[in-house]
């Protein structure tokens, strides 16, 4: 686990990184044949590394259904943050269609570990065996370290896109604002009042009623 913080750090992107963990799973964990690590934003399921052939298409199949076990460890209230699927082949009542399309695949068991909840978004780190009884819960302890590196390599980059979202809203609404403030001889504090009434009335955030001023009077500042 050392050696793996050290490859971890010397990874020069978060897509590295997260590959990196997905690959260390199955090269560390006994009977680990695929990971992977399945982000759902939105209701969309997105597969933000892989580490064999099984892993988009049971991430893809849990988006699709919209229930599996990630989809049930999100939804959890008891604060759970780890699942384990002894035998696929035997019934699993609470995702039948999931099931059986896992059982297609070739997935014997599973296991996982929560990265994150937002809302209706979570992400997590999800390990596949071929074979029934692969994951006991000895295994815990690496699924868990594997985790906790891509819950702060996810936690970074999801708080650096917040800022360039708000940077980029900041931007668009001072735009915006130029032009109110130019075309129709608008304070700055009159200008962005303008702007936050269209917004209330019209129930759109601020920053959409700015690209829209923008778009309407290209070329100005």
């Amino acid at each position: 686990m050392a050696l793996l913080a050290q490859d971890l750090l010397a990874q020069d992107s978060l897509q590295g990184t997260l590959e990196e963990i997905a690959a260390a799973a199955v090269k560390l964990v006994d009977g680990c044949d695929a990971a992977g690590i399945l982000a759902v934003r939105k209701g969309r399921a997105v597969t933000l590394a892989a580490c064999g052939e099984m892993v988009d298409e049971s991430d893809r199949l849990q988006g699709e259904l919209g229930e599996g076990p990630c989809f049930d460890l999100a939804r959890r209230k008891d604060g759970a943050r780890v699942y384990r699927i002894a035998d696929m082949t035997r019934p699993q009542p609470a995702w039948e269609r999931f099931a059986a399309g896992a059982r297609e695949l070739g997935i014997g068991s599973m296991t996982g570990v929560l990265l994150y909840t937002d809302d209706e978004d979570f992400g997590a780190l999800n390990l596949y065996s071929r074979r029934p009884g692969a994951f006991g819960k000895d295994i815990e302890t690496a699924g868990w370290l594997l985790a906790s590196h891509a819950a702060v390599a996810l936690a970074s980059a999801r708080t650096i896109d917040q800022l360039e979202h708000a940077k980029e809203s900041r931007h668009a609404i001072g735009e915006a604002m130029g032009i109110l403030m130019e075309r129709h001889r608008l304070s700055e504090d009159d200008a962005f009042d303008v702007l936050r009434r269209i917004s209330q009335h019209h129930n759109v955030k601020l920053r959409d009623v700015a690209q829209k001023v923008r778009f309407e009077h290209p070329g100005q500042t």
